[in-house]
């Protein structure tokens, strides 16, 4: 739930700061309750897509109702292309986040995001795709996603993190949290370890996570023999309370945004080992608050992770400076100040 994380963050930091405003979503989705339980406002309007035109209208003649100075579109799911239709054709400035770094047609790219004042890219590497998709610099602006470090400053209660995953003092416990799809790149992770435990290292991985490749990744660990070493832990979403209780985070996605999850796993004073990847350089500073490898690299995995099991103090020295890092740098207030900068160019520009 990384994007409506996000979303939330921004909203209640808005009105915390006295900018008023109204989260528009499908009926019933997960953004909607999750906002309707912080006391945000919400409209709901049902879109089944890119191609639901009458959502087009539907959300037009609600800016038309509402007037409100300025449309924020987050989700790819109708709300960039027909968002921004919506209010081009309400006459409403509007302004688009994205969050990933896939690439698409140079046409459809340059369509889709020319209803927009500006975009908003998570990452300078999101921002480096938008402009090879011809996206003008001066339309670009860099906003990085944010991490509630506060949330992580209190030490976790790890007793059921123990219980639940085999969390042992004499073990060193890895964990890895995304979508079990092929971009985020588990087999090679399952790889790393199976090289570890050959070596008759005392390590234990557990995967957070759902998604398409479940089955085939289970099967690839039980033919690596990994069976009383991985533990595939499905989708939690109490994480963020026991993340800090993991000696190490591996992040081993071959494309990625920013890669929020790493974001927290820093922010929990955990460090972080990955593949050097998309906006990943942006979200771990290398040899400070983790390592980063050549993706698809499993050799070279493998190596940064046993870097780690050995070595303590560099553990702890890179912990310590990711949870300072993410305090300074990827604070929500800083995150808030950047949005509120942003709408009010655009706001004045148009006027």
């Amino acid at each position: 739930m990384g994007g409506p994380q996000q979303v939330i963050y921004l909203i209640n930091a808005l009105r915390a700061r006295g900018h008023d405003n109204t989260l528009v979503c499908p009926p019933d989705s997960g953004i909607d309750g999750v906002a309707r339980l912080a006391g945000i406002r919400v409209q709901n309007l049902f879109c089944a897509g890119d191609l639901d035109l009458p959502f087009a209208y539907r959300l037009a003649q609600f800016l038309k109702d509402q007037t409100p100075d300025l449309v924020h579109c987050h989700s790819r799911r109708g709300a960039d292309v027909l968002g921004g239709l919506a209010a081009a054709f309400a006459d409403v400035p509007a302004v688009v986040s994205r969050r990933v770094d896939n690439t698409e047609v140079r046409l459809l790219a340059t369509l889709r995001y020319k209803p927009f004042d500006k975009i908003i890219a998570i990452s300078n590497a999101i921002a480096e795709v938008l402009r090879e998709h011809g996206i003008e610099d001066e339309r670009i602006e860099v906003i990085r996603s944010a991490v509630d470090a506060d949330r992580f400053a209190k030490p976790p209660d790890c007793e059921v993190a123990r219980q639940a995953f085999g969390v042992k003092d004499d073990v060193f416990t890895i964990a890895a949290a995304g979508q079990l799809i092929p971009r985020k790149g588990h087999r090679f992770l399952l790889q790393a370890i199976a090289g570890l435990a050959n070596e008759r290292r005392r390590v234990r991985l557990v995967i957070f996570g759902e998604g398409g490749l479940d089955t085939e990744l289970r099967a690839q660990a039980a033919s690596l023999g990994l069976g009383d070493v991985v533990q595939f832990a499905g989708f939690r979403s109490d994480l963020d309370d026991f993340i800090g209780c993991f000696d190490l985070f591996v992040h081993p996605a071959l494309t990625e945004g920013l890669g929020v999850a790493t974001l927290k796993a820093a922010a929990a004073g955990v460090p972080v080992v990955g593949f050097d990847a998309g906006g990943l350089n942006e979200a771990v500073e290398h040899g400070k608050t983790g390592l980063l490898v050549t993706p698809e690299n499993v050799a070279q995995l493998k190596e940064a992770i046993t870097t780690m099991i050995d070595d303590d103090q560099l553990r702890q020295r890179m912990g310590d400076a990711g949870r300072e890092r993410m305090q300074k740098e990827f604070s929500i207030d800083t995150m808030a100040d950047q949005h509120i900068a942003l709408y009010e160019s655009v706001i004045h520009g148009r006027s």
